[in-house]
């Protein structure tokens, strides 16, 4: 978690739920978030098993320009992203996952801007499974707001063990990722283990190893 408003809501949510796998939905006080409830949602599990937003945030439903209310969680995510959607949301439900995403929200006139969004369990019983969630904008363009987001693509999921993993996210290094064969320019720049490497299209072919 990056964003403050994340990090904000997992601590309270952490606090109520005490040691269980997720809170009472009950136990939830409006008033004690009132600084992030324009930016918050609660998902419900509707009559068909999908999740359905049973209550969204004032700003919240500007970025989308419209009231979410009753609307499909993963109707606001790309084709390919929504069943990834679907599952995440069915494991904060009933395995009481903690899911941070991070994702680009492309605006009707093709803008684009970074979010983040938590999800986490609320314990509403077996008839009644609930999440709460917040999205918090990267950055805020002058434009969001006016131009509604109307399609989100997934950049990254990370679920979240809040028993075992550092809460104090927001200055975590990022980890930069290595590509799976090394560039020509590395093979030629005689970095240790790569001298006798050669480059065959996709492939690095090195010698040695094994004698006749």
């Amino acid at each position: 978690m990056k964003q403050d408003g994340s990090i904000a809501l997992f601590h309270y949510w952490n606090r109520l739920r005490d040691g269980r796998a997720a809170p009472k939905r009950t136990e939830i006080e409006p008033a004690d978030i009132k600084t992030l409830l324009a930016d918050t949602f609660i998902l419900e599990k509707d009559t068909r098993g999908e999740a359905i937003f049973r209550l969204a945030g004032t700003r919240l439903c500007a970025v989308y320009g419209r009231e979410l209310k009753g609307f499909t969680f993963a109707s606001l995510w790309s084709e390919k992203d929504q069943r990834l959607i679907s599952r995440l949301a069915q494991g904060a439900f009933t395995s009481k996952s903690v899911v941070v995403i991070t994702f680009d929200g492309i605006s009707r006139n093709g803008r684009e801007n970074a979010f983040e969004l938590l999800l986490l369990p609320l314990d509403g019983g077996v008839e009644s499974p609930r999440c709460l969630g917040v999205v918090s904008a990267s950055t805020k363009p002058y434009w969001l707001g006016a131009d509604p987001i109307i399609e989100a693509r997934i950049d990254s999921v990370r679920v979240v063990d809040p028993d075992r993993e550092p809460t104090f996210l927001k200055n975590r290094p990022a980890v930069s990722v290595p590509t799976l064969a090394p560039s020509a320019a590395a093979l030629s720049s005689g970095e240790p283990g790569l001298a006798h490497g050669r480059r065959i299209r996709h492939l690095v072919i090195f010698d040695g190893g094994r004698d006749e």
